[in-house]
């Protein structure tokens, strides 16, 4: 995957390099792919660079020369770097108040900002006046290096590592463990020190290795910064690989449509036992949280007050379909998605009768989003398509607009093309409970009594 697919980046971006161990890096590979995909991108920097790292620019001008010499720059070029002033190795970029005009006056497509300094180390916690973020930013990558993992706490590895150990009480000169990045990443007064609550703020563990114990330890600091919301996702690669981007991990909801009727089953068949302790629901939603789905939405309607209660101890959420005698799984569908937060990016559409859910076959479908491989993410098992789906949030408008008596497939098959189906050597995603003798032979095949 290319740095500007992770980043979602977008024509008119102004994009805020923060943290440490690679912004330099990362802001140069992203103004690359840009450019070689014919955008005009202009750079610079709000603090300071090295001068050697020009020579790394396609074109290099002084911020204030006339703006059509760096138009023309750009048409030739692409990629243009501006500076205000040179001194004894080091770079200045322009005064705020001159990257508005530059803004204004020069006509790119997005414009790349080196916000933060780190020192060359892998990992940074900000002075109280760091980052130096225009105030037009729109989007904010915030880098870390995993080359930090193992390395001691101290100032040969951690920029301002005096602010780390105050704020958590870790003991000086102790090896960095993968927990501690995840907080530094997530935290108000660290990472994301000066970031706006408005912005969006993608962060990046660079120099991950590929596979192996590496790319899993990498997975878990995403999942656990990934618990503030702040963050829309965190991207897993090495910037300097072929291919930079591993997988990105977003947070994904889950929506589990438990409103039916049951009319062919005689009885609340969400509500029916499953295993000694658990009903069909409360199955369901074990295997969610065993998933690692944080934020999971039951939708009731029949019998939702038994549910709910069903749900609560397992700090679950639920909302209630008012429209589920006579709005069929779209009335259902409608009223969890209107539930997920701001900064989920897709759903998981879970069943509410389908107990054989198998958290290897979820684990399947969200690793095809995080690797890119489509927003619409289905099952499969001998070329049938099963559930649970994915759905990006990309495709919710067109989910929330469907008309009374319409179906979620409408949406689905309109989009055929770009579904990416993950192949199950298991029938669970294609069968459900609708009767007693369903109820019997998925019990079977589960193996219960």
């Amino acid at each position: 995957m290319k740095l500007h697919q992770a980043f979602g980046v977008v024509r008119g971006d102004v994009i805020a390099f923060v943290g440490a161990g690679g912004k330099t890096s990362t802001l140069i590979g992203l103004g690359y792919e840009l450019a070689e995909m014919g955008w005009r991108v202009l750079a610079t920097t709000t603090t300071a660079i090295a001068e050697e790292q020009l020579s790394l620019f396609p074109h290099v001008l002084a911020a204030d020369v006339d703006s059509d010499v760096i138009s023309q720059a750009l048409n030739t070029d692409r990629f243009v770097f501006l500076y205000s002033d040179m001194a004894q190795g080091v770079v200045r970029g322009p005064a705020p108040q001159q990257i508005t005009h530059l803004m204004d006056a020069v006509d790119s497509d997005v414009l790349l900002v080196e916000a933060d300094v780190a020192s060359g180390l892998p990992l940074k916690a900000p002075f109280e006046h760091e980052p130096m973020i225009p105030p037009e930013t729109s989007l904010v990558i915030l880098v870390a290096s995993l080359s930090a993992l193992g390395k001691p706490l101290d100032e040969q590895h951690v920029y301002n590592v005096q602010s780390i150990i105050d704020r958590y009480g870790f003991k000086a000169g102790n090896r960095i463990k993968s927990p501690w990045i995840a907080q530094v990443l997530r935290d108000e007064e660290l990472g994301l020190r000066n970031i706006s609550s408005d912005l969006r703020v993608v962060a990046f563990l660079n120099r991950t290795s590929s596979a192996g114990y590496g790319r899993a330890r990498a997975r878990l600091i995403a999942r656990l910064a990934l618990r503030r919301s702040r963050l829309h996702g965190v991207a897993i690669g090495s910037v300097r690989a072929t291919k930079p981007i591993y997988e990105v991990q977003r947070p994904i909801g889950a929506i589990v449509l438990a409103a039916g009727m049951s009319t062919r089953m005689g009885q609340p068949k969400v509500l029916l036992p499953w295993t000694d302790k658990h009903t069909i629901i409360e199955h369901i939603v074990e295997q969610l949280i065993n998933s690692r789905l944080q934020h999971i939405v039951v939708v009731t309607g029949n019998h939702a007050k038994t549910v709910k209660q069903q749900m609560k101890p397992m700090g679950v959420q639920t909302t209630y379909n008012r429209s589920y005698r006579s709005g069929e799984m779209l009335s259902s569908l409608k009223a969890g998605l209107r539930m997920m937060p701001d900064h989920v990016s897709a759903a998981l559409i879970v069943l509410g009768d389908q107990p054989r859910i198998q958290p290897r076959v979820i684990y399947k479908i969200m690793m095809a989003y995080a690797e890119g491989k489509g927003d619409i993410i289905a099952p499969s098992f001998e070329n049938r398509r099963g559930h649970p789906i994915l759905i990006s949030r990309r495709y919710w408008s067109e989910l929330l607009n469907l008309p009374r008596g319409s179906s979620p497939r409408t949406v689905i098959n309109t989009h055929q093309d770009e579904i990416y189906y993950v192949n199950v050597n298991t029938d669970s995603i294609l069968r459900d409970v609708d009767t007693p003798e369903d109820y019997n032979q998925e019990r079977w095949r589960a193996g219960l009594k």
